[in-house]
């Protein structure tokens, strides 16, 4: 049944934040902030290694490094695209709408938690091709895998920054059901090359993420999310 996995990423998702939601009243301001670092550093070495994976080669023995100018044009275009468009105003609207509908509307870091849990676990390769993978064959195998990954990372956010963190299954669910269900029209450009811009573009925002939650919000990363159109249009140009 084509779908299936992005109901099951949205439930690990809803489950992994009701757990952390349970365990995060009994740990204390102090242990919730070092927890938080503790989610920063590991986000950014996982990152870091996605995207390092898709920089280096072995050519002859020898350690060849690409993808810089890739990643500082993309970027450059995401940046200035997201801040005209607001991408990020726009996450915080939608997390102060959800703050007061569901009733959180004192908790100060329900916002900053949804949207650092929403990117979090919304870019990403997996995500891609996990969806048209599901809409086209019905395999829903990658979503699977991709769901007990995003249930510790949102059990553990959860944990440490709020509540907030739960209602990243939203975005989730609208992301990866639209593309599983438009899976036809999206597969064509899922060349090997654009999904290899993709991870790589990806993880550096990924990377932004880690920053954000180690040394807090320094970085407007979903003003950054159209970088990641630029990277698979790029595998697209005549080089």
């Amino acid at each position: 049944m084509p779908g299936m996995g992005t109901i099951i990423n949205t439930a690990a998702i809803l489950l992994g934040g009701l757990f952390g939601a349970l365990f995060g009243r009994f740990l204390s301001e102090s242990a919730q902030d070092t927890l938080t670092k503790v989610c920063g550093v590991s986000t950014l070495f996982i990152a870091l290694s996605g995207a390092l994976e898709g920089m280096l080669t072995v050519e002859n023995g020898v350690i060849v490094s690409g993808g810089s100018m890739l990643i500082i044009g993309c970027l450059a275009i995401g940046a200035f695209v997201g801040e005209l468009l607001n991408i990020e105003g726009g996450f915080e609207r939608f997390g102060q709408w959800l703050k007061i509908k569901t009733g959180n509307a004192k908790d100060k870091g329900f916002v900053d938690a949804f949207v650092t849990a929403s990117l979090t676990v919304c870019i990403g390769a997996m995500a891609i091709v996990g969806s048209i993978q599901d809409g086209i064959q019905g395999d829903y195998s990658i979503l699977a895998t991709k769901a007990v990954l995003d249930l510790i990372i949102i059990m553990v956010m959860t944990c440490s920054m709020g509540r907030g963190c739960v209602f990243s299954a939203i975005p989730v669910a609208v992301l990866q059901g639209s593309i599983t269900a438009l899976a036809g029209l999206v597969k064509p450009l899922m060349t090997d090359a654009a999904l290899a811009n993709l991870s790589l573009v990806g993880n550096v925002l990924i990377f932004c993420v880690g920053i954000n939650l180690v040394w807090g919000k320094k970085i407007r990363v979903a003003n950054l999310l159209p970088a990641i159109i630029a990277a698979v249009a790029a595998a697209f140009l005549p080089l």
